[in-house]
């Protein structure tokens, strides 16, 4: 049987769906361009053959809409993202900010992109000297981002239930209909996976949104160990939604963290200026030490790497500094 998003949406018309878009933006992506220009086909039956139309009756599928239609909720009203931040730990506290992330997915996952990264993720400077802070985050990006695209790839879209984005004062919940699918249980969650909706699945890769290698939820777990934060929570036992928790970092993780960033950073700054040292041992300017090293702000190698080793009688000048010369170079002093 064919899957839901393979199927015709009878109500829909070849109007309805963003043609343009699928034929500039998405069929170069997913077609090699000498197989695209030696393609003579009208668009209908381009999309057919991504099982994005279906001939027989007429119409775009449902995968259709849902990647490219003008108005996905006319056809499936539960196809957008509800977001809201509370106040305090339950439903039952102040509402602080509500949000509604609608429209095809092709438009809508990079503004849901960008509303994760500057409405969710916030930077936090924890001071760890007199003169230096280091920036630790509630919630690392690029795994808060994955859950999200693995919503909108894996829900239910029959369902009228939208895809709840839920921000507590402390954790996210992330809740969308439709329990594990196919092969996956909860026995072998997450090793196993099935695809729902493989249509959009496979345009999602397409258009670089997942990469269906199957390493979504480790890689989600990944990144919030080296963020700092637990392990995200899966209540896979519903049967009808699929559910996760993903708790903020707390204050006292965060200053550990910060001070654990600002060792490791301590290190590689100790690192480098050997390697500066070592590379020193003839006269280098400061371009070249800066390829030596791999990096590119002079500046900031300067502050970092340089001086340090100047103020420590490590390294000299091969010119006095206060004659400024363009041939400046720096090299080791032997002890």
């Amino acid at each position: 049987m064919a899957t839901f998003d393979a199927r015709p949406c009878f109500q829909a018309k070849i109007t309805d769906v963003d043609t343009k878009y699928i034929r500039d933006e998405y069929l170069p992506t997913v077609i090699e361009e000498d197989t695209l220009k030696a393609d003579e086909r009208d668009i209908k039956e381009q999309m057919a053959s991504l099982r994005l139309y279906d001939l027989e009756h007429d119409c775009p599928t449902y995968a259709a809409i849902i990647l490219f239609g003008y108005r996905p909720r006319y056809f499936l009203p539960g196809a957008y993202v509800q977001f809201v931040r509370f106040e305090g730990e339950t439903n039952g506290s102040k509402i602080l900010n509500e949000r509604r992330l609608e429209g095809c997915l092709s438009k809508m996952l990079p503004k849901l992109e960008a509303f994760i990264r500057d409405a969710i993720v916030t930077a936090q400077p924890i001071p760890v000297s007199i003169l230096r802070e280091e920036t630790v985050y509630n919630y690392p990006y690029m795994a808060l981002r994955e859950l999200m695209m693995n919503a909108c790839m894996h829900r239910d879209y029959q369902s009228n239930m939208p895809i709840r984005l839920y921000q507590y004062s402390n954790r996210i919940e992330i809740m969308n209909a439709g329990g594990l699918y196919g092969e996956a249980r909860p026995e072998n969650f997450p090793l196993v996976n099935d695809y729902r909706n493989p249509v959009i699945a496979e345009a999602m890769r397409g258009l670089r949104y997942v990469n269906m290698f199957n390493r979504g939820i480790l890689r989600v777990k990944e990144l919030l160990a080296e963020n700092g934060n637990n392990e995200p929570l899966f209540d896979v036992g519903k049967l009808t939604v699929f559910e996760v928790k993903v708790k903020e970092l707390s204050e006292d993780r965060a200053i550990a963290i910060a001070r654990r960033k600002s060792k490791q950073s301590s290190h590689r700054a100790e690192d480098i200026q050997s390697m500066v040292l070592e590379f020193c041992s003839k006269p280098r300017s400061l371009s070249e030490i800066m390829e030596h090293i791999g990096r590119k702000k002079r500046d900031n190698v300067k502050r970092r790497y340089i001086l340090p080793l100047l103020e420590k009688n490590l390294l000299s000048y091969t010119i006095p500094e206060k004659l400024r010369s363009k041939r400046q170079k720096y090299i080791a002093i032997t002890k």
